[in-house]
């Protein structure tokens, strides 16, 4: 059985995604954003989840999960699902958060980044980006980039199987109770992607939709953008990706 870490798991798809696989007998990692949420994670714990509790606004606390991650058994699998929708939060939770845990856990088999139908409408541009969240975030660039950040991990990391979900706009917190997808076809194609041995879901450097892979926005294959975005990213952090 693999072990699985998903952020952002007190609710929506991190929760789903989290109670599936330990349904399935893996060893899952939940993660909450300070105490009071990760009540919400109650039942998931008493049925053998581990809990890591950090803000991940806070980027020492990202640094402090990952090398307390880094001290326990290795992890098969890591679900990048945290995300804010809108708020000066966007940009440090959605693209700076998932690059530090990239670039400080030890290396897994499997990377999973949680993109959107939102980054379509991203611009592919770093020129003024607030990555410290000091002011609100564009939600859609925030996307583009993470889903960039999945594309280049495949190619620098031909070891790992890096892919990015657009889960749909599914009935969570997030998306709200008049969302029109499927909330459970939002989670399972993450879950498939991390547990998998499907040939297609063995493959890397995609962006999927409801376990099918489809075209992301040309930027995010541009390997001059991915260049940018990731010497940006270790700038701004101080922590470059090895390749």
């Amino acid at each position: 059985m693999s072990r699985i870490l998903i952020t952002g798991s007190t609710d929506g798809l991190g929760y789903a995604a989290a109670d599936a696989l330990l349904s399935a007998r893996h060893h899952v990692v939940v993660h909450a954003r300070n105490p009071e949420r990760a009540q919400a994670l109650d039942p998931l714990i008493g049925r053998g989840a581990e809990l890591i509790v950090a803000d991940f606004t806070d980027r020492d606390a990202v640094r402090h999960t990952a090398a307390k991650l880094n001290g326990t058994p290795p992890l098969d699998t890591v679900i990048h699902n945290a995300g804010v929708w809108s708020g000066p939060a966007v940009m440090p939770v959605n693209i700076i958060a998932p690059y530090l845990l990239t670039v400080l856990l030890h290396r897994p088999h499997r990377l999973l980044y949680l993109s959107s139908s939102s980054h379509f409408e991203g611009r592919p541009s770093l020129v003024g980006t607030d990555w410290r969240g000091t002011a609100p975030g564009s939600y859609a660039d925030s996307k583009l980039f993470v889903t960039t950040l999945a594309a280049a991990v495949a190619r620098l990391y031909p070891d790992v199987l890096s892919n990015a979900v657009n889960p749909g706009w599914v009935p969570t917190k997030m998306g709200g109770p008049g969302a029109p997808d499927d909330l459970k076809l939002g989670h399972q194609t993450q879950t498939w992607l991390a547990t998998s041995d499907d040939p297609r879901a063995l493959s890397t450097g995609g962006y999927w939709y409801h376990q099918e892979r489809q075209q992301p926005q040309p930027a995010v294959h541009d390997e001059a953008f991915q260049d940018r975005l990731l010497q940006t990213l270790a700038r701004e952090t101080g922590n470059p990706l090895d390749s």
